[in-house]
This record gives structure tokens, sequence and C-alpha cells, in this order.
């Protein structure tokens, strides 16, 4: 399982969900139910790697204005339901947080429990254990101040402010 194999998982799960996230959580267990044990670890793993990629302050500063606030619990729901968007909505919402106030995205799915607990059911459906995971210290980027991250992304703060 390589990166692109990976991102194909995931875009077919989004794909044939209809935006449902339960419906894509589903969607991603029949696929790791189909995949041999190494590549169910390598996704997982992978998965990972994206959700500490996305351990970002001005992604968090997204989400803390899409949310009204943003516990860390509640940014790690945020990193895993952005992912399960695809490649294409993870790159630009890395590159360009306030792009994601131009998204349709249901509110409550932002911040959808649930999804990294479908990569772990995954996981243990083929027998695995999850991989171990040393998640980086802080985020990273420029940290923000809780008093002025409004004014760091204009249009989310326009649309959820």
């Amino acid at each position: 399982m390589d990166e692109d194999g990976f991102w194909k998982i995931v875009q077919r799960a989004h794909d044939s969900s209809g935006g449902d996230m339960d419906q894509k959580c589903d969607a991603l267990r029949q696929q790791f139910a189909a995949l041999p044990k190494d590549e169910a670890l390598e996704f997982a793993r992978l998965f990972n790697e994206k959700m500490d990629q996305a351990y970002d302050w001005p992604l968090w500063g997204a989400a803390y204005v899409i949310n009204g606030g943003c516990s860390d619990d509640t940014f790690s729901d945020f990193r895993a339901a952005l992912i399960s968007r695809g490649r294409q909505a993870f790159k630009r919402a890395l590159s360009d947080p306030d792009s994601l106030a131009d998204d349709g995205f249901d509110e409550l799915d932002w911040f959808y429990e649930g999804y990294q607990y479908a990569v772990t059911d995954g996981v243990e459906a083929v027998g695995g254990n999850l991989p171990a995971r040393s998640a980086p210290a802080q985020p990273s980027g420029t940290e923000w101040q809780e008093d002025k991250v409004y004014d760091l992304f204009p249009k989310l703060s326009a649309r959820f402010g």
C-alpha cells in the first residue's frame, strides 16, 4: 500500500457515501475486509501520518472558527473527517485553511467522531493490531491567540463567526 493506494480507498469510501459519514465509515470497513493484513496495517500507518501532517496550528484555527472553539479531541475528529473527504480536500485545507469556507460540508460532519474508529475496526477485522504511533508533541506552524483567530480566517469568520 502506497500513498496513492491509501487515497484511492479513502476516495472510494467518500464517493460511495453520498456525504453521509456513517455510510462512509461502513464503506471504509468493507474495503478493509478485502485487504491483506499487511496492506490494512500500512493503510492505518498512512492514516496516522496524515493525522500528524494535519496537526497544524492554522488548520486548528480554522476548526476553532468553524466550531466556535475546538479542544484537542475535537480537533482530532476534525482532522479525521478532513482526511475522509479525500486527497484534494486535504491538500487544499492544509495549504489554505480559510478555503474551507467554500465547502458545502455539513457543519456536524466537520467534527464527526468515528472515522478514525473505522480505521481501527478495519485493522482489527483483518486480525491486526494498530501500528505504534508517536504523535507530534506540538502542532506545526504558528500558534494563534484565541482573541485574534477570527481575524486570521476572514472567509470562515464571515460564514461561521
